[in-house]
């Protein structure tokens, strides 16, 4: 997907990341904390980080302002992809996708059946494109973020990934000349 020179020095990209939590606070949101210290090891720009309740137009709202926003290219959302309470991101993201990357929960859950066994069936894991912006949601545990970074999110935002990866599909927008 990507058509970059495989040469070329790997593409910064802005990435939002989005707790989704109705008890986590910037003092105890490992997760979120996790994946903004992940990307940004990575060489990525974390452009904003926020933690929203789990209520399907409240994920919205910031979702939507982040999707229009030039400077976000991808979007790491943790919680919220379970069956328990209110769990409800796929319900309040995947209405926004222009194009759902099915191979992302099926990957993830894959990888998830060694760590947690048939635990994994429980998990909502989610990825698709709206507005040329790629959006990943994983579960809230830790343990579920780094799964997803390390073993799928992290080489599909390496521009120098073969054989494909999803920066060369991202409308890489002007972002004041970084």
């Amino acid at each position: 997907m990507s058509a970059t020179d495989k040469n070329a020095p790997p593409s910064t990209l802005g990435v939002a990341v989005l707790t989704v939590s109705d008890t986590r606070t910037e003092d105890n949101d490992t997760s979120g904390q996790y994946l903004a210290a992940a990307l940004q090891e990575a060489g990525h720009q974390l452009v904003d980080k926020r933690i929203v309740i789990d209520d399907i137009y409240r994920i919205r709202a910031v979702l939507s302002q982040w999707i229009a926003e030039p400077a976000v290219q991808a979007v790491l959302i943790t919680g919220g992809t379970g069956f328990s309470g209110r769990d409800s991101t796929p319900e309040a993201v995947s209405v926004l996708f222009d194009k759902h990357v099915d191979g992302f929960g099926e990957l993830f859950r894959a990888l998830s059946y060694d760590e947690i066994g048939t635990s994994t069936i429980q998990s909502r894991a989610l990825a698709g494109l709206a507005n040329n912006t790629i959006i990943f949601c994983v579960p809230g545990s830790t343990n579920a973020c780094r799964t997803g970074w390390e073993k799928i999110i992290r080489s599909q935002l390496d521009s120098t990934y073969r054989p494909c990866n999803f920066v060369g599909v991202l409308q890489i927008r002007n972002r004041g000349g970084h």
